[in-house]
């Protein structure tokens, strides 16, 4: 049997811990068993995470006490500097450069494959530097890139979930049930636009709450317990909120959720009409949700964040029709430049319909590309048939 190890170092809260326990399932789940319970590949995934408190909020079975469990199929192990490490595994992924400790890379062998899984970027330039290497000592690092076309490493997708996405946003008992669970009804606001909210408290979130408040249209913006509540609390005049709150002013009406597991978030996604998604790991979901979304890039200096920014809406809203399209980039742009004005929104409610015709056929043309993890099965079954 293979044993893959996945280090995560936990840098922004979520998008890496959400995304390396995304692949971590994926691998254990789709790649790594027959449907009858055998292995395919013979992948024995370990994960190696830095900080097991932040890590315990996406994976609720997580104890924080015990420095290794097996959680879903998947080792999961306290990565500190009281980590003993016994031998390396036959793949070693790092992820997104949060670099190997010396300690495992003394046991590491030629024979090991050692991948550094990057940030996921539209940029033109990813093509050229997916699957390239580069020497360390008499080891090898293989760098791969994921990304929006068939020359880099593709979209981590697993098998099911836009047919999933599709049935929950297509049913409104589903919907209700999920609510329901989150004792949310929407007897209420069924007419509502329906907004879920999650982004970097240094968004403009007064700006887009107040756009909000005024529109034309009935709202009803869903926000995950998150940093960003102190934002909330402060558009509201209150000193503090918490889940299970809902305010109205004007057109909104704003509801705090608790704090959702992947699979609930999911949902939450599907069930939206519009959905405020930041990072890596929820800028993806949005993507398999199918609906209009606005992304927030993490926030880099020297506004580097402002190029990946155009070059995926460069790549993904290629063949938007141009009203809509520009509505979109505008409102991309304000979002991320720290201003939302009442124009751009409402200019983005406008061509809701459009986009969201869009959206369903780029999310459709997206999922007939091969997903992440098979890319990344392959690769690396290429690799070790290269070094036998």
């Amino acid at each position: 049997m293979s044993r893959w190890d996945i280090f995560c170092k936990i840098v922004d809260n979520f998008g890496d811990i959400g995304v390396c326990w995304r692949l971590a399932r994926q691998l254990e789940h789709e790649h790594g068993k027959h449907e009858h319970g055998k292995h395919e590949h013979g992948i024995s995934v370990r994960l190696w995470i830095d900080d097991l408190n932040i890590a315990s909020q996406l994976i609720p079975a997580l104890d924080t006490v015990h420095r290794t469990q097996l959680i879903d199929g998947i080792t999961i192990c306290a990565w500190d500097t009281d980590t003993m490490f016994d031998q390396a595994a036959t793949v070693v992924i790092e992820s997104f450069g949060c670099e190997l400790p010396e300690s495992y890379l003394s046991l590491m062998q030629p024979e090991n494959i050692w991948i550094n899984l990057e940030y996921l970027s539209a940029e033109p330039w990813v093509e050229g530097f997916h699957a390239r290497h580069s020497k360390h000592g008499s080891l090898i690092r293989h760098f791969f890139f994921p990304g929006f076309t068939q020359a880099t490493g593709g979209l981590l997708r697993e098998r099911d979930i836009v047919e999933n996405n599709r049935s929950i946003a297509t049913g409104k008992l589903l919907q209700s049930d999920f609510f329901r669970q989150l004792n949310l009804g929407l007897d209420n606001d069924s007419a509502a636009l329906r907004i879920s909210l999650f982004s970097y408290p240094h968004a403009p979130i007064n700006d887009l709450l107040a756009a909000m408040a005024e529109s034309v249209t009935e709202i009803s913006c869903y926000v995950p317990a998150t940093g960003i509540l102190p934002k909330i609390a402060e558009f509201f005049g209150k000193a503090s909120i918490n889940a299970g709150d809902s305010f109205t002013r004007g057109s909104l009406t704003l509801h705090i959720l608790p704090f959702l597991t992947q699979i609930d978030y999911d949902k939450l996604l599907a069930s939206c009409d519009i959905n405020f998604v930041r990072g890596e790991d929820s800028w993806i979901r949005a993507i398999w949700a199918g609906r209009p979304f606005i992304w927030q890039p993490y926030l880099q200096a020297e506004d580097t964040h402002l190029i990946k920014l155009k070059a995926f809406l460069d790549v993904f809203y290629s063949g938007c029709a141009e009203a809509a399209k520009q509505a979109t980039i505008t409102m991309h742009h304000a979002w991320a430049s720290k201003q939302v004005s009442t124009t751009a929104w409402e200019a983005y409610l406008a061509n809701i319909s459009a986009l969201k015709a869009f959206t369903a056929q780029k999310t459709d043309a997206l999922a007939l590309q091969p997903d992440m993890a098979t890319n990344l099965v392959i690769y690396i079954e290429k690799l070790h048939h290269n070094k036998i």
